[in-house]
């Protein structure tokens, strides 16, 4: 004799234990949305990580770039616009996938991304070694950190 759920239809003990303990994963954050810079930490520190030269960098530097994401549940495509130079980055979650870094520092990496917890987190492996980004969401404000052999560049970005 098993638990009978609330059309009669009898369930076994594994799917009973499975919904009484509520299993079911949680949608990660919605990072969807037009954002403009706010801040930005140690720009410069990175840029040299990738090899940019002098002129890019200082210039970069006075860069108000804005982002937009598209997010369709796994599926995502980041467009990042500036004055200087725009950025497109499509993906999706947990699927490696080549990406080439136009516009950037003109390298070509494998990346995947995946989710730890609500924070989209992205391993490029490549020429330059521990190199990545991670986005996520606090208090209505999209957080970027970059990183690249060992300097870290915090950005935030606030909602058009």
């Amino acid at each position: 004799m098993g638990i009978k759920d609330d059309r009669g239809h009898t369930l076994s003990s594994e799917v009973f234990k499975a919904l009484a303990a509520d299993t079911h994963p949680t949608m990660p954050a919605d990072l969807s949305g037009t954002w403009n810079l706010l801040s930005s930490d140690n720009f410069e520190g990175y840029m040299l990580a990738l090899g940019i030269d002098f002129a890019t960098r200082k210039i970069a530097k006075l860069l108000k770039p804005q982002k937009v994401i598209e997010q369709n549940g796994d599926a995502f495509t980041i467009h990042t616009y500036s004055s200087l130079r725009n950025y497109l980055v499509q993906f999706k979650v947990g699927e490696e996938f080549e990406e080439d870094n136009k516009g950037l520092d003109n390298r070509k990496c494998r990346s995947v991304v995946t989710w730890e917890n609500d924070k989209l987190t992205c391993v490029q492996r490549g020429e330059k070694k521990n190199r990545g980004w991670s986005h996520w969401i606090e208090r209505d404000q999209l957080h970027l950190e970059m990183f690249c052999e060992g300097q870290v560049c915090r950005q935030i970005f606030q909602r058009a």
